[in-house]
């Protein structure tokens, strides 16, 4: 199994000016990170960190796929995007922030259940937020149900 992280290299340096953006680029990256330390707890081959920057435009490192837009009747790479590959070899693809930090945070959170050493990582509030209102109970997304 296996996991790329694709971030805009501006974005995770601030450069476009977007404070809550950049925090939660830094989170991904902080719990992919940790994710890579600790790979061989959750049986993962392979964390990858992909900086994308505008010459090389979200192309993939490790994984042979990328997720694209249609903005203004042109094809647009998205520059940010996580994408898993499972046992199977079976890809999936996210490019939300709410549902990449979800995915990365219960890495995370998989990984400190299996080790005796701390392994958080500290989160922006909108991250810790985004994470919040994922609404991941044991019955799935938006159960009605108490």
């Amino acid at each position: 199994m296996r996991i790329e992280l694709r971030v805009c290299q501006h974005c995770l340096e601030g450069d476009h000016g977007n404070d809550q953006r950049t925090a939660v680029i830094n989170d991904m990256v902080d719990c992919a990170e940790r994710i890579r330390e600790h790979k061989d707890v959750i049986d993962l081959d392979e964390v990858v960190i992909r900086r994308v920057t505008e010459t090389d435009q979200g192309k993939p490192e490790a994984l042979p796929v990328v997720s694209a837009t249609i903005q203004d009747d042109q094809i647009v790479l998205n520059d940010l995007q996580l994408v898993t590959e499972g046992p199977d070899g079976n890809m999936l693809i996210y490019i939300q922030p709410q549902d990449i930090m979800t995915v990365l945070a219960g890495n995370v959170d998989e990984i400190s259940k299996a080790v005796h050493e701390d392994v958080t990582v500290d989160l922006s509030s909108t991250s810790a937020e985004m994470i919040s209102e994922a609404d991941l109970g044991a019955r799935g997304p938006n159960a009605d149900e108490p």
